[in-house]
């Protein structure tokens, strides 16, 4: 009987063995895995400090990008503004200039008239003396007296 015994203890320590060496193995994969999982959450925390510091850059992008683009419309306005007063200074002096170029059509087409044949024979009345327009012409009797020779 003392050979099964021994050989069952034999088998008891050969399983114990094997269990120790299975729970040798476990502890360094528990081990491998802690350190693993401390490695990630290391990755991870600068991760997430690296995209939180992106989203900072970004809000200081975009509101860069606002300010550009609030300045830009402004400068947009009023360089519209300046063309448009300009324009309508331009228009104002084309008016001026084209109402005294009708006035001076106007008066030469008149002394065009009146110097010419048609105009000077409607006006020369109008500036020869007319006595008998301003004076009472002199009375002629209706007989002539007779004349002593």
């Amino acid at each position: 009987m003392l050979p099964r015994i021994s050989q069952h203890w034999i088998l008891l320590l050969e399983m114990s063995d094997i269990n120790s060496a299975i729970l040798e193995r476990l502890e360094k994969v528990v081990d491998s895995l802690q350190e693993n999982s401390v490695k990630m959450g290391q990755l991870l925390a600068v991760h997430n400090e690296k995209l939180d510091n992106q989203d900072q850059v970004d809000r200081v992008l975009f509101e860069k990008i606002d300010r550009l683009h609030t300045d830009l419309n402004r400068e947009t306005n009023l360089i519209k503004a300046g063309c448009e007063r300009d324009i309508r200074k331009v228009d104002d002096r084309l008016r001026v200039m084209e109402k005294k170029m009708w006035s001076i059509f106007g008066a030469l087409s008149i002394i065009s008239f009146l110097v010419s044949p048609v105009g000077q024979r409607m006006i020369k009345p109008i500036f020869e003396p007319s006595q008998a327009m301003l004076t009472d012409p002199p009375l002629r009797p209706m007989m002539e007296s007779p004349q002593i020779m």
